[in-house]
């Protein structure tokens, strides 16, 4: 009988790390209900790790259902479809497109516009994506050159970005311009979870618990028979190392759960200060906001992650709650907030873990 000990899984954008506390043994050589699978690896430069009550190891069948998702979503993948999208090679998607181009319309909408997976236009002129001239020159601090955006710069950009004028018919995407890129990385490790889920239920598998990079699906129960314990945690810093403090455990049996933040991300610049990597779609400009992190529970953890995401996207917590009430099916959060050195949580009224 081998325990397994806590898992810390890191985020690089979120301001709480997540913990998944799993009291759980591996009873190998037993089968059926009391036989425990965990398969783990690197993808998309980051880790996932999957658990679940089943007697036989499905590692044969996770790595194709991943691998289908960098396929089809991946910005980073040459090969993948989005890409070829994005370079006007084709107009042809696939089922994994239409449904993250379906949660990505909804949440847009929902967040008048903050959330917009055509963004990345903008993401480059602020020195956060591609445009390795446009990084070096935010994260360098001269007084003499300061890092600076003309105005027209972020027109030309915004020019390109919005996703209200694309669309998708018959399995055909039409895009606002023929630069205009998308990227749902917002979405994917959370459509990812979601692909894995379905395919242990496929195979009758009911207690399961899916992470990739922080974005978690869950199912039933764990190996101890109890619900999948989840720990929000708030690390301080003690002499520039981490430390990890309990902020909130999330008990679930069911759905989806993302955190998003705007905490490591950052550039200290002249001109604007401290800005980070959000950018807001309407104003061009990086998005000024109180909310340091946004923790969502969903019906599933794409429709979680994208949630999560617009959250940080909008100015203010009371604006993200007042988005988020207007969710259907509901949709539970709680959001960190910076009120000048010190931080608190607001949740959705419904939110189980506030």
């Amino acid at each position: 009988m081998q325990a397994i000990p806590t898992i810390m899984l890191k985020k690089s954008s979120a301001y709480i790390s997540v913990f998944l506390i799993f009291a759980t043994s591996l009873l190998t050589g037993c089968a059926g209900r009391n036989n425990w699978e965990i398969n783990e690896g690197v993808i998309w430069h980051t880790t996932y790790r999957i658990v679940y009550n089943h007697d036989r190891d499905l590692a044969d069948s996770i790595g194709p259902v991943l691998n289908g998702v960098e396929q089809s979503l991946s910005p980073f993948s040459k090969t993948s479809l989005i890409s070829r999208i994005n370079r006007s090679e084709t107009t042809e998607t696939d089922a994994l497109i239409r449904r993250a181009f379906e949660i990505a319309k909804r949440v847009n909408t929902a967040s008048n516009g903050r959330f917009d997976p055509t963004v990345a236009p903008l993401v480059n002129i602020w020195g956060f994506g591609t445009d390795s001239t446009a990084r070096k020159l935010a994260k360098k601090a001269d007084p003499s050159h300061p890092f600076t955006v003309p105005q027209e710069t972020i027109d030309s950009a915004l020019s390109l970005v919005g996703i209200t004028d694309c669309h998708v018919r018959n399995g055909q995407i039409t895009k606002k311009h023929d630069l205009t890129t998308f990227n749902f990385s917002a979405i994917t490790k959370g459509l990812g979870c979601d692909m894995v889920a379905q395919m242990l239920e496929r195979n009758g598998i009911r207690n399961y618990m899916v992470e990739i990079g922080g974005e978690i699906a869950v199912s039933g129960h764990n190996a101890k028979g109890h619900p999948w314990q989840i720990q929000l945690d708030a690390p301080t810093e003690d002499n520039g190392t981490p430390q990890h403090n309990a902020l909130k455990v999330i008990s679930i049996t069911e759905g989806g759960i993302a955190t998003s933040g705007n905490y490591r991300n950052f550039h200290s610049t002249l001109r604007y200060g401290k800005i980070g990597h959000t950018i807001d779609p309407v104003s061009g400009y990086p998005v000024q906001s109180r909310i340091l992190s946004a923790t969502v529970l969903a019906p599933t953890c794409g429709e979680a992650d994208a949630w999560a995401t617009a959250c940080m996207a909008l100015p203010s917590p009371e604006e993200a709650l007042a988005m988020l009430a207007s969710v259907n099916p509901p949709v539970e959060a709680l959001l960190v907030v910076a009120d000048a050195d010190t931080l608190r949580t607001v949740a959705t009224p419904n939110c189980r873990f506030k």
